[in-house]
């Protein structure tokens, strides 16, 4: 019987990183040297912190921007990763695949998966994982299923 090639993808709305799992027992190892980090500035770097104004009749109304740019960003972030798990599902690089994001990018990346990624999902955690470390991480990720 196959191993079974478990892909782990552990993200926020601004990093990910891919951990692969060859079965229980096996643990844990990073599939890239680095992570994947967006540089998303916070959006009062975009936009200043002051409405504008129309000119012209002189009823001058501040208005405020109506797309919040750092969510939109996160959201961008979120499908390049599923662009990088699309296109590795469709090389068959791994067989089950567990998205642990906070729900908000759990959300948008989810949304973004063709049918062949999505198919492989076998579990979903909504929880920011992010922040630990190669070693604390297979203790947080037993919680939730055998490694």
């Amino acid at each position: 019987m196959k191993a079974q090639k478990m892909w782990i993808l552990v993200a926020d709305g601004a990093r990910a990183r891919i951990f692969l799992n060859d079965g229980p027992g096996k643990g844990l190892k990073q599939t890239a040297d680095d992570e994947f980090v967006a540089d998303i500035p916070p959006t009062r770097e975009v936009f200043s912190d002051r409405p504008g104004s129309k000119s012209g009749s002189g009823t001058g109304h501040g208005y405020a921007p109506r797309n919040d740019w750092h969510k939109f960003e996160k959201r961008r972030f979120a499908g390049s990763m599923a662009k990088v798990l699309n296109e590795a599902a469709h090389r068959n690089d791994f067989d089950r695949l567990v998205l642990v994001a906070p729900p908000e990018p759990l959300g948008a990346l989810r949304a973004k998966l063709t049918p062949t990624a999505r198919g492989r999902v076998v579990q979903e955690i909504g929880k920011d994982f992010t922040g630990l470390s190669v070693h604390d991480l297979p203790t947080h990720l037993g919680k939730h299923f055998i490694l």
